[in-house]
């Protein structure tokens, strides 16, 4: 298990992560205390060394520290919960490792006279860090390694200790210039913003990294996050891209960006779904199960949206056909029979109005009481299951049928013309 390294992102293929904090209590009394196990690669993870991490747990609790670096031991006294500073980490991580620009981690601290700045090889921003927080004097006063030497530069002193000509020892004492402060105006930190210079340092970046370099799409309302991922959709569909190989986890993927994926559905149903929704859910039902498999809430929001299209929408062409399209959402597997039950327990107004919604779950009986009949009879027989799993976010969506025998067969006809009274 691994946490994203900025945990305000929750796209699981976020680049950055690191292990969550492993916290073991020893003792008894008043000499209890707090052995963070996994200290050092956490802050590996950060590219930190443990020894700041340490201190600014004690900074933040108003305790006493121990470090021994050489048996990796890192202790705070007193007895505190791994989650607790599980959120001091976070807070340590904002002030010292992500960049204020770009949030990206991949920064580098730089400690001069008593002053310290944060360099992001990202973006390429530099900026100095709030002093005010207690750790800083620490940190002063014990430089990370190489903070204070390029690193092209240490290359060449370590091969000048190689030589033997004389030249060995003047090449290792070279050291970055110095410059007076931190301040904004101070030309060292300046960086070349023309384009030319922005397109040569992205060449560099993963292209998680330039997600988060180019855009602040988190910073604006969920609205606004539905909205973009809808454009994105609509891109797709009429790029024709919509029905390649992958293009689910690219949808996926761009929900978990823009944290959506809850109300996707809404989205790819409005788009992927028109009057010919029964083969349109075949087409596309990996697409659709990316976001409802083991996500009732997705499943909702995705009944939703079939709301709007038979009540709304296409109602001359779907109001009749409201039986036959649950039907298949159920053989699918893309809606579970729980969410079913739920949605025909009670009618809402959230997506149409309160008489419509009446009118749908009315029509929708047949299939309802169908569900429920299934049911008991499943529980008699020999079960049948349709497995679809997730065998891991790299290879992607695995889906898996066994011949389901508590599934009778279905119990409506598809064609284009559906008459409930005759069901």
């Amino acid at each position: 298990m691994s946490l994203n390294v900025n945990r305000n992102i929750t796209d699981q293929f976020y680049r950055y992560k690191m292990p969550p904090i492993i916290a073991k209590v020893e003792g008894k009394g008043n000499g209890i205390k707090t052995v963070i196990v996994n200290m050092a690669d956490v802050a590996k993870a950060l590219n930190r060394p443990p020894t700041y991490t340490t201190k600014f747990f004690g900074c933040e609790l108003g305790a006493q520290t121990q470090v021994d670096s050489k048996h990796d031991r890192y202790i705070v006294n007193g007895s505190h919960a791994a989650a607790k500073l599980q959120l001091m980490l976070d807070s340590f991580i904002k002030k010292f490792v992500l960049c204020t620009e770009c949030d990206n981690p991949e920064t580098n601290l730089i400690i001069k006279k008593e002053r310290i700045g944060k360099v992001c090889k990202a973006c390429g921003h530099r900026a100095p860090v709030d002093m005010r927080h207690k750790v800083t004097t620490y940190m002063t006063k014990h430089p990370p390694e190489e903070s204070n030497t390029p690193k092209k530069d240490k290359e060449k002193a370590n091969k000048g200790k190689k030589q033997s000509n004389g030249v060995a020892e003047q090449d290792s004492e070279i050291v970055a210039p110095e410059r007076d402060d931190y301040s904004d105006d101070d030309k060292d930190w300046s960086v070349d913003t023309s384009q030319a210079a922005v397109a040569e340092r992205m060449k560099d970046l993963t292209d998680g990294a330039k997600g988060l370099t180019l855009n602040d799409d988190l910073e604006k309302t969920q609205a606004e996050r539905i909205d973009i991922f809808y454009k994105y959709v609509q891109k797709m569909k009429s790029d024709k891209t919509i029905s390649e190989t992958d293009s689910d986890k690219k949808l996926l993927a761009e929900a978990e960006r823009l944290e959506v994926k809850d109300k996707a559905p809404l989205v790819l149903g409005e788009l992927l779904l028109d009057t010919g929704i029964i083969e349109q859910l075949k087409r596309y039902r990996i697409h659709f199960l990316r976001f409802t498999h083991d996500n009732p809430k997705a499943q909702k929001y995705l009944l939703g949206a079939i709301e709007q299209l038979c009540g709304k929408v296409y109602t001359a062409q779907l109001i009749a056909k409201v039986p036959l399209i649950l039907q298949k959402l159920y053989e699918l597997d893309i809606v579970d029979e729980e969410v079913f039950v739920a949605w025909g327990s009670k009618p809402s107004k959230k997506y149409v109005s309160k008489e419509v919604s009446q009118d749908l779950i009315r029509r929708a009986a047949p299939f309802l009481k169908w569900l429920a009949e299934a049911e008991e009879e499943a529980s008699e027989g020999e079960e049948e299951e349709v497995q679809v799993s997730f065998s891991s976010m790299s290879t992607g969506l695995e889906v898996k049928t066994v011949k389901d025998e508590s599934k009778p067969p279905s119990a409506f006809a598809e064609s284009d013309e559906i008459n409930i009274d005759d069901i």
